[in-house]
């Protein structure tokens, strides 16, 4: 059996990532982690969506900045749409992740205590950049959406590490129940 194959058996493993407005930031993530799970042929069984802690843009595509500096990089994120985390996303995502204090406050101070464990930041998965933020480009130049980038693709590389592992697992407690 091929690991795509595998991991075609093994139930979805859901990702949300979060920033404030949803417009730079998450659907970044989103749009870097999406196409990084198709081309490992992993779609079928990597969830990926993203949501602000704020409804300022409702149903907007993400700032022009970040979808131009995506494309640059090979990433489309015409597709995606603003919308604001609920409640339900707290038990319905296996992982939230966010990009910075304030995003991870808001979001410790709204969750369930039950669901408290999948909250982290995104840059905790980052392989050779070390920061614990990835800090909001809206105000800032061109340069700032690249480290954005540059932060992202980082931390998406080392979070598919991580969820290869546990498809991994996954997949072998399924051949050992059989």
């Amino acid at each position: 059996m091929t690991a795509k194959q595998a991991s075609a058996k093994a139930p979805p493993i859901s990702v949300l990532f979060v920033c404030m407005g949803n417009i730079c930031r998450s659907p970044t993530a989103h749009g870097v982690f999406r196409h990084k799970v198709a081309e490992l042929g992993l779609s079928a069984s990597v969830a990926v969506d993203s949501a602000g802690t704020h409804n300022f843009h409702p149903n907007s595509p993400p700032d022009e900045r970040s979808q131009a500096h995506a494309a640059k990089r090979g990433y489309d994120l015409s597709d995606l749409r603003a919308r604001q985390i609920q409640r339900t996303d707290f038990e319905s995502f296996d992982l939230i992740l966010v990009m910075d204090a304030e995003n991870l406050e808001a979001l410790n101070n709204d969750c369930p205590p039950a669901h408290l464990h999948k909250i982290r930041r995104l840059t905790e998965f980052c392989l050779d950049h070390e920061t614990p933020v990835v800090p909001d480009p809206y105000y800032g130049g061109a340069n700032g959406f690249d480290h954005v980038l540059d932060l992202v693709e980082d931390a998406c590389e080392g979070l598919l590490v991580a969820i290869s592992c546990k498809l991994a697992s996954q997949q072998q407690r399924n051949e050992e129940q059989n």
